[in-house]
């Protein structure tokens, strides 16, 4: 029996990214045990993994001293094999038979096939999220009876990376208004603990057309769960949005202020769309090199017109 340990990311929009790598082993190495060491976020993606073992919870710390209590737990073990996601040097202080470590990629590409390059993966596995029965089954309870649902996630883990949200309210408007490309559609909006705030522009706009507000309110296999029925998902660069193009939802990803070429969704019913600035433009009306100490929106020059051309296209292009 093989044993492979498996280390990824702490934030759940990395993990789904990761997840294509993790499938790849589960499928090419069916007997195997694995032990997955992540963050606090990303467990519930990655809690029913085929033929997990363990679960490592990593709690970060300062100065990196969350790897040598990594390195305590799972260095009593000889590994067949060590695949780290995160480019420590973890892999390289443990018995293993084979080590596999991400380090730095040559060229801005997606962070998909850059996940697969660690393991020289090829074509790129697509990022994979195991959904149990449950889930699916309390999924269908939510679903609106003969429509199609139109899901929105209007918020991102900072401000900068949040699309204004009374723009989404006019998109919402008019995609799923008298005439529009989804007329009738259920609104579902995503979202999680602190993100209320973004979803009340939409309730004010469509109070009476099938709105349902989900914002931290569901189990995240059962947000995975309702994505992948949505016609269309529409929603900035977020965990959120990785989850509804891995569980195969015609998926319309914001831009501005992180680069599509590496952070795009994932899939062939996937899209992307920005505003007239390309990705450094945008970087340099930053009031910091950190963007996270910027408070307000970076797209503010993507306009709802651009971003309902876009989403027509896509649902277009997904009808058949």
């Amino acid at each position: 029996m093989q044993r492979i340990l498996f280390i990824t990311s702490t934030r759940i929009g990395d993990a789904v990214i990761n997840s294509g790598v993790l499938d790849h082993l589960v499928r090419t190495n069916p007997d195997a045990k694995f032990t997955i060491a992540c963050g606090p976020l990303a467990v519930p993606i990655l809690e029913n993994t085929p033929g997990l073992e363990r679960l490592i919870i990593i709690h970060k710390k300062p100065a990196g001293m969350h790897w040598p209590g990594l390195w305590r737990r799972v260095a009593g073990t000889k590994w067949d094999r060590v695949v780290d996601m995160r480019g420590s040097a973890i892999a390289y202080l443990l018995r293993a038979g084979e080590r596999n470590v991400a380090g730095r990629y040559p060229y801005p590409d997606n962070k998909v096939r850059e996940a697969a390059s660690v393991i020289r993966a090829e074509p790129p596995p697509a990022p994979k999220i195991y959904v149990p029965a449950d889930a699916h089954s309390r999924a269908l309870g939510h679903l609106p009876a003969g429509r199609q649902m139109l899901a929105i996630c209007p918020s991102a883990s900072w401000p900068f990376k949040m699309w204004p949200a009374d723009r989404f309210a006019e998109l919402v408007k008019r995609l799923v208004g008298h005439g529009g490309p989804m007329a009738g559609a259920a609104v579902h909006i995503f979202g999680g603990p602190g993100d209320e705030e973004h979803a009340q522009p939409i309730l004010r706009v469509l109070p009476d057309a099938g709105v349902v507000d989900f914002t931290n309110k569901l189990h995240l296999m059962d947000v995975a769960a309702l994505l992948g029925r949505a016609r269309l998902f529409v929603g900035n660069d977020s965990g959120v949005m990785h989850i509804a193009a891995a569980m195969g939802a015609p998926t319309l990803g914001l831009f501005g202020p992180s680069d599509e070429r590496r952070y795009g969704p994932w899939g062939e019913n996937c899209a992307s769309v920005r505003g007239p600035r390309g990705f450094e433009e945008v970087r340099e009306l930053a009031t910091s090199k950190d963007f996270r100490a910027n408070p307000e929106s970076l797209l503010l020059d993507l306009s709802t017109d651009a971003v309902y051309e876009a989403a027509c296209r896509l649902l277009e292009r997904t009808s058949s």
